[in-house]
């Protein structure tokens, strides 16, 4: 089975990490990479520290608006799914990226199975909410990774194809997770395990809004405990735009760093009081850890992280986000709402008998 696999900002390479390891055993991946994340923080590294293979194609379509990203990656996309000729088209997540393979595979006749099928936040000004929906409705597999994605699903009427299989960046998380020493990683910043939060900010919703970037400032400003902030190259640009990057700056609270590998991403977030982000992908690493969230948005695709009682929405408001951060609880009980860690075999397993088994 010839399997094209695309790839293109830092969650996906984390997802892809296992499935990649998992498919090249027993069968043949063409690895596209689209150049999304670009710069060597938010991508090379990445490809570096898991263990992905190098991409076999990199289209480098790199920044811009969503429509010309989109339509470059597509034209670029399908003129390589033409000559490759896979058996499936194997894309990750919500990003512009994931709707141009999905579109290009399936105006080809291609299947589309779709990783993180059934998503949903219910906030349709989000590209990112716009991208999944359509992406879960041209898709020949759908790939959940928890019973929330499969019901949803059935409420838009999409029952061929579904399948739970669980989460791939739990299988990464615990891969990698358990042999991540913090220490050095502490120690270069200047914290102490349970002494500060760590946090990251990327969504268009807040950091191009100049005023939820500000109250989310303010919050990091005032809270009870040093904030480690790994900022996104976009909201720093938006930083500066604004005049907020002086504050942050001037912030004695606010420890600004560059966006750091995955490896140290997971000691940093191991070992922090809280998460404080609007990243999905970081809402679950922080369960899968133990670690107390502060979703900076007023919804989540992961409602079971709320339900759980280890996340709590937030949104861009100095006083919420203070006041969740503060409060923090850590509960009794971490179910295993996001599968057994062997998310990857599953897809596989998946593919192999959609295609048949060759």
């Amino acid at each position: 089975m010839r399997v094209v696999s695309v790839v293109g900002a830092r969650p996906q390479f984390i997802k892809a990490a296992s499935v990649c390891r998992a498919l090249r055993e027993r069968h043949e991946e063409i690895l596209v990479h689209s150049g999304q994340h670009y710069d060597y923080g938010m991508s090379d590294v990445f490809f570096e520290q898991l263990g992905i293979p190098a991409p076999d194609y990199n289209l480098a379509v790199g920044s811009g608006g969503h429509g010309r990203q989109t339509g470059e990656m597509l034209g670029l996309l399908e003129d390589l799914l033409i000559e490759r000729k896979p058996d499936v088209v194997l894309v990750y997540g919500d990003t512009n990226t994931t709707l141009a393979a999905g579109l290009a595979a399936a105006k080809l006749g291609i299947p589309v199975a779709h990783v993180e099928a059934g998503l949903r936040s219910f906030n349709r000004s989000m590209p990112e909410e716009i991208n999944r929906v359509l992406v879960d409705h041209i898709s020949a597999l759908l790939l959940c990774p928890t019973t929330a994605g499969v019901d949803n699903l059935r409420a838009e009427g999409i029952t061929e194809g579904v399948s739970l299989v669980g989460d791939v960046m739990l299988d990464t998380a615990r891969f990698f997770g358990e042999s991540v020493d913090a220490a050095p990683v502490l120690g270069r910043y200047g914290v102490e395990p349970d002494g500060y939060f760590f946090a990251t900010v990327h969504r268009a919703g807040n950091s191009d809004d100049p005023e939820k970037l500000s109250a989310i400032v303010d919050a990091f400003r005032t809270l009870d405990r040093p904030v480690v902030w790994a900022i996104h190259p976009r909201t720093r640009k938006n930083l500066q735009t604004s005049g907020l990057d002086a504050v942050v700056e001037a912030s004695d609270s606010i420890i600004a760093i560059e966006p750091v590998p995955y490896i140290d991403t997971v000691a940093l977030l191991r070992s922090a009081s809280a998460l404080l982000t609007d990243s999905g992908g970081m809402q679950k690493e922080a369960y899968f850890f133990g670690v107390p969230c502060v979703t900076l948005r007023d919804e989540t695709e992961w409602v079971e992280t709320v339900e759980l009682g280890w996340n709590t929405l937030a949104g861009a408001d100095t006083d919420r986000i203070v006041a969740a951060a503060t409060t923090r609880v850590r509960p009794d009980a971490r179910p295993s709402v996001y599968g057994d860690g062997h998310a990857a075999e599953a897809i596989v397993e998946v593919l192999e008998r959609f295609h048949g088994g060759t």
